[in-house]
């Protein structure tokens, strides 16, 4: 069994905005089956660097239940874990 209080380390898998205009990151684990949701205010992106992956609680990880964005999670975790170092700033 898998301890929820250990660290996961996460990919920038997307980014985009909502309505309330705060940018919505998305870090999901290499193989895309969970995911972090993380959201700033625009305001708040230079305080706050935006890097190619995190290490996050695996109690705040969400399951990805659809098999198509699961896929595309995986497939964008691989390409940035491979074309980035962890702390790179993106």
């Amino acid at each position: 069994m898998t301890d929820e209080t250990d660290d996961v380390r996460v990919w920038l898998v997307d980014r985009g905005y909502n309505n309330r205009d705060l940018i919505v990151l998305k870090y999901a684990t290499p193989d895309g089956t969970r995911f972090f949701r993380r959201e700033l205010a625009a305001q708040a992106m230079d305080l706050d660097s935006v890097t190619a992956a995190k290490n996050v609680s695996a109690s705040d990880l969400e399951n990805v239940d659809d098999s198509e964005l699961r896929e595309r999670y995986e497939s964008e975790a691989k390409r940035m874990s491979a074309q980035h170092d962890p702390d790179d700033t993106i």
